[in-house]
C-alpha cells in the first residue's frame, strides 16, 4: 500500500470508528491533529475523564489521550503476537495474543441452490464453501471493558468448570476473538500499554522484537493446552435487508450427567447495521437440530435480557450464549425479528452453523489452572 493510500485508509477507518464510538469529531481539535493523524502521528482516542479530573468540568466523552502511533494496516500477512491495535467496530484497545486460521462461510457471496429441508444443516437456498480467513484472540483493555459493555459482550471467554457439575461455567475477563479487518495496529512505547491481569503473565517487554511484546512461556503453555477450547474453527455470515449477521461457534466440551453424555457449545454472535436506519432487536426464533433426532424451537424477547438497537451512531452489538445436547453433533439456524421507527417488523435470518465436538479431546479445559 502507498503512503498516501494508506493515509487515505486510517482517515476512513478513524472516520468509522469516531462515528461508532460517538468520538468527538477532529475538527474540535487543531487542525495539526487531523493532519499528524492521518501521517502516521499520535493516536488519539476517548478516554473516561481521569479521576482526579472533576465530571463537572469536563464533558463526559470529550477527553482525549494519546495512546500511540498509528501503522498502516495489512492487506496481506497476519499480524503477530503483541500487536497493539484499535477495534474499528466497538473501539477498544487491545492486544494480539496468537492468530487463528478460520473457515469463513459467507453466504452473501454464496451460490443459488434449489431449496433444501429446513432440517439439514445447509438450510436456506445457498450452497456455501468456507474461505480461510485469519482472526486473532486478544486481550482487551481492562479500561475500555465498562465503555463497550452496551455494546459487546466481549468481556469474557468461558469455559466449562473443571468439576463434576456438568452446568457449571467459569469465564476468563478481557478475552475476545477478532477478524483481521477490524484490527486497526499502531505502536506504543510505553512497556505496559494495556491494562488487564493476563498481559505482564502472557508477554514481555523486549524493546529488540517488532511489535517488542513477546510471548512468555506461560502464554504458549496456556495456549497449548487450551487449544481444543479456544479455536477458533468456523465462521457463518449472513446479511438480511442490510443487518449483516456472524455467528462463531465454539466446542465448550462434554460432561456426564445422570448416566448420559452432555456435550456444550458456545457461540458468539454479533449484528451489524449496514444501513442508517435506526432499528430495534424485539425477538429470536431457534432451532436446535441434535442427531440424536431431537428438533427443539426456542422464542423468546430479544437477547441476553436486552433489545438492542443498532443506529448509525452504535451500529453492532455482539454477544455469547450457550447451548448443550445429548448427542456429539447437531445445528442451529434461526432468524431475529427487528422493529423500525413506524412499528414494521421484518425479520432477519441467523446462517445455519454446525455442533461438532473435538474427538480428540483427552482433558477438561484447564483454564487459568498452570
Amino acid at each position: 500500500m502507498s503512503g498516501c493510500a494508506a493515509r487515505r485508509y486510517l482517515a476512513a477507518a478513524l472516520s468509522r470508528c469516531r462515528a461508532r464510538a460517538r468520538v468527538p469529531p477532529l475538527c474540535e481539535a487543531p487542525s495539526r491533529g487531523l493532519r499528524a493523524l492521518c501521517a502516521g502521528g499520535p493516536a488519539a482516542w476517548p478516554l473516561p475523564p481521569r479521576r482526579h479530573l472533576s465530571s463537572r468540568n469536563r464533558a463526559e466523552g470529550k477527553v482525549l489521550e494519546t495512546v500511540g502511533v498509528f501503522e498502516a494496516p495489512k492487506q496481506h500477512g497476519k499480524y503477530e503476537t503483541g500487536q497493539l491495535f484499535l477495534h474499528s467496530v466497538f473501539g477498544y484497545r487491545g492486544i494480539v495474543l496468537f492468530p487463528w486460521q478460520a473457515r469463513l462461510y459467507d453466504r452473501d457471496v454464496a451460490s443459488p441452490v434449489p431449496e433444501k429441508n429446513e432440517n439439514s444443516a445447509s438450510h436456506g437456498s445457498k450452497e456455501v464453501k468456507g474461505k480461510t480467513h485469519t482472526y486473532y484472540q486478544v486481550l482487551i483493555d481492562a479500561r475500555d471493558c465498562p465503555h463497550i459493555s452496551q455494546r459487546s459482550q466481549t468481556e469474557a471467554v468461558t469455559f466449562l468448570a473443571n468439576h463434576d457439575d456438568s452446568r457449571a461455567l467459569y469465564a476468563i475477563p478481557g478475552l475476545d476473538y477478532v477478524s483481521h479487518e477490524d484490527i486497526l495496529p499502531y505502536s506504543s512505547t510505553d512497556q505496559v500499554p494495556i491494562q488487564h491481569e493476563l498481559f505482564e503473565r502472557f508477554l514481555m517487554y523486549d524493546q529488540t522484537k517488532v511489535p517488542p511484546f513477546v510471548a512468555r512461556e506461560t502464554l504458549c503453555a496456556w495456549q497449548e493446552k487450551n487449544h481444543p477450547w479456544l479455536e477458533l474453527s468456523d465462521v457463518h455470515r449472513e446479511t438480511t435487508e442490510n443487518i449483516r449477521v456472524t455467528v462463531i461457534p465454539f466446542y465448550m466440551g462434554m460432561r456426564e450427567a445422570q448416566n448420559s453424555h452432555v456435550y456444550w457449545w458456545r457461540y458468539c454472535i454479533r449484528l451489524e447495521n449496514l444501513d442508517n436506519e435506526v432499528v430495534q432487536l424485539r425477538e429470536r426464533h431457534w432451532r436446535i437440530f441434535s442427531l440424536s433426532g431431537t428438533l427443539e424451537t426456542v422464542r423468546g424477547r430479544g437477547v441476553v435480557g436486552r433489545e438492542p438497537v443498532l443506529s448509525k451512531e452504535q451500529p453492532a452489538f455482539q454477544y455469547s450464549s450457550h447451548v448443550s445436547l445429548q448427542a456429539s453433533s447437531g445445528h442451529m439456524w434461526g432468524t431475529f425479528r427487528f422493529e423500525r421507527p413506524d412499528g414494521s417488523h421484518f425479520d432477519v435470518r441467523i446462517p445455519p452453523f454446525s455442533l461438532e465436538s473435538n474427538k480428540d479431546e483427552k482433558t477438561p479445559p484447564s483454564g487459568l489452572h498452570w
